[in-house]
């Protein structure tokens, strides 16, 4: 590879695509497993020895062998991720660190559940959660968090939390209401913040035993939320969770696990550019203010699964700070950055002009949230299933447990198995990304450099295929490392165009050397869609607009060889299927 710092990185930190790395990661691996035999061997030498070689029945061994052979044949049939020609989904080759941390971690097989299962695994835990918060914009001495299975369980996480807070706010509402006569004002209570319920908490003398009594956490919660209607003067129908238009598919899921109902879970609408619309955050607030429905969370979404937008993060936050501070309204402010929270490591170094200024201000914002969510299998180049959540302080991570003192809450114990969704969670991940930021490192001269890369290769891309097939159009803006485009003329209607590009999908999934993904965007991108039938003044008849999609994530895209090899190829591709689908387009015209 070139000598550039990004093609450096991924020369020195990635196996190579052609296995370039070969001979120094057999090394390292042969040196891991010669390290943990010894230390095997080393532990109660005069145990008394429970096999031996000579005991082994060779038919079993040779069956395994055998077992063993079949399998990794089955796994060459599996999709080649590695290569720089798949640019299907937001997966890509696993570093190198990420790779000896995670086989070092398994050979040991600790379970993260508590210290007393994980001496070392939890303190590794501790030091990889501080490093991503410290790239996310967190205090890393305050920050809170652990690793989860991936971004679902990590979106969970956030909303047992803010439902942990705010059945305390609403608790105490509901218990000054029923003791006093007074009407309660659901909305009001359920945001009522830390000040205000801590001076209620001391005006009225109250214990963790009495306010159980309130809790729809503890109690019954269909109970409970009769005496809250009662008490307010007409039914309660419970919170409401708010998220943009481009949110994840897990927080339809979270709103079924958690008992809300799908009905709960309402669309933020998204604007011309398909972020999420700060005005209607806003109108969505004061309807369910009107309604009596306390707003959960509210969600922004830092590189969507679809495009790869980020959100106006910052303006979120602006808005929803301004609430706080003229209505007294504490909204709990969730960032989804399950894909683009890596992009952060961008920030703040020679290559953060790869992003828009708008994206910069927004991953900067990160930090001013409640929570975040952040997947290392993804952008991190770590193996799965790794997922990360995260909280600003001790004060946001607090959860499950009723005690009074969460204005002074004592430690769990010696694990977290009390405050994860998951109970028993590997150490694997988290020595991954801990042997990753040790050594790559999470800042803009190590894995921003390389990011920084896979957002030029997006743009460079754009460029090679709109120059080769102009018939393709590409879908604007795009803010992180992932392209999406369909064909169409001049003129087209959308159907014909959505038609026309779904074959060539087709095409692209039928072929051998190249992979990328579909996707189509709904009525929810109503305004992104009008836009992008404009730029080719597109008839409009039909709601959907289907899109082929490419993840330019790959770590060998920083060598411009790979560029100048398979742009090429991948525009003539594209090329030869428009010209070979032309003839039927004049017939049927």
């Amino acid at each position: 590879m070139p000598d550039s710092p990004a093609a450096a990185i991924a020369s020195t930190y990635f196996p190579g695509a052609r296995c370039e790395n070969e001979r120094w990661v057999r090394s390292e691996m042969l040196g891991l497993l010669d390290h943990w035999f010894d230390w095997r061997k080393s532990l109660f030498p005069d145990d008394f020895a429970a096999t031996s070689e000579a005991a082994a029945a060779p038919e079993a061994r040779a069956d395994l062998s055998a077992r063993l052979q079949e399998l990794a044949q089955a796994l060459t049939a599996e999709t080649p991720t590695h290569t720089p020609r798949y640019i299907g989904h937001m997966k890509a080759e696993i570093s190198l660190p990420a790779l000896f941390g995670w086989l070092a971690a398994m050979l040991h097989n600790p379970n993260n559940t508590s210290q007393e299962a994980s001496r070392v695994g939890s303190v590794i835990e501790t030091e990889a959660v501080a490093m991503l918060a410290s790239m996310l914009g967190y205090d890393p001495a305050e920050a809170q968090g652990h690793f989860t299975s991936g971004g679902t369980v990590a979106n969970f996480e956030a909303v047992w939390r803010a439902r942990y807070r705010m059945d305390h706010w609403l608790s105490l509402g509901l218990y000054v209401a029923e003791t006093t006569g007074e009407p309660l004002d659901v909305f009001a209570a359920a945001h009522m913040g830390w000040d205000r319920f801590r001076e209620l908490w001391d005006q009225h003398g109250l214990t963790d035993a009495t306010l159980r009594r309130y809790s729809a956490a503890v109690g019954n919660p269909a109970a409970v939320w009769a005496r809250i209607g009662r008490a307010a003067g007409r039914d309660y129908l419970g919170p409401v969770l708010l998220a943009p238009g481009t949110k994840h598919y897990s927080w339809l899921k979270a709103a079924n696990v958690f008992g809300l109902g799908e009905g709960s879970l309402w669309s933020i609408a998204l604007d011309a550019e398909g972020r999420l619309d700060i005005e209607d955050l806003d109108r969505l607030i004061r309807e369910a203010r009107a309604q009596g429905r306390p707003v959960l969370t509210a969600v922004s979404v830092a590189g969507t699964t679809e495009t790869s937008e980020i959100d106006p993060i910052d303006a979120v936050h602006d808005r929803l700070e301004a609430w706080e501070r003229d209505e007294g309204v504490h909204i709990w402010r969730h960032v989804d950055a399950a894909y683009g929270g890596f992009l952060c490591a961008v920030l703040g170094g020679p290559d953060e002009a790869a992003l828009s200024p708008a994206s910069a201000a927004a991953l900067r914002a990160i930090g001013r949230a409640d929570s975040v969510t952040i997947d290392p299998h993804k952008l991190g180049y770590v193996p799965y299933a790794c997922g990360a959540f995260l909280t600003r302080d001790r004060a946001r991570y607090a959860v499950s447990a009723f005690d009074a003192p969460y204005l002074d809450r004592p430690e769990l114990g010696d694990g977290k198995w009390a405050s994860t969704l998951e109970g028993s969670r590997t150490a694997a991940g988290a020595a991954a990304t801990w042997l990753t930021g040790r050594t790559l490192g999470f800042g803009p001269e190590g894995l921003g450099t390389l990011l920084a890369e896979t957002v030029r290769t997006a743009r460079a891309f754009r460029g090679a295929v709109a120059a080769a097939v102009p018939e393709v159009r590409f879908l604007e803006p795009v803010d992180a490392n992932i392209v999406c485009f369909s064909l169409a003329r001049e003129g087209e209607a959308l159907s014909s165009a959505n038609a026309r590009t779904a074959a060539l999908f087709d095409a692209i999934h039928a072929s051998a050397e190249l992979s990328a993904s579909r996707t189509t965007l709904g009525a929810g991108y109503a305004r992104l869609i009008d836009r992008h039938l404009a730029s080719y003044d597109g008839v409009k008849d039909a709601d959907g607009l289907v899109l082929v999609r490419c993840v330019f994530m790959n770590p060998y895209w920083a060598d411009p060889a790979n560029r100048g090899l398979l742009f090429p190829q991948i525009a003539g591709f594209i090329r030869r299927h428009v010209e070979a689908a032309a003839p039927a387009l004049r017939g049927a015209a």
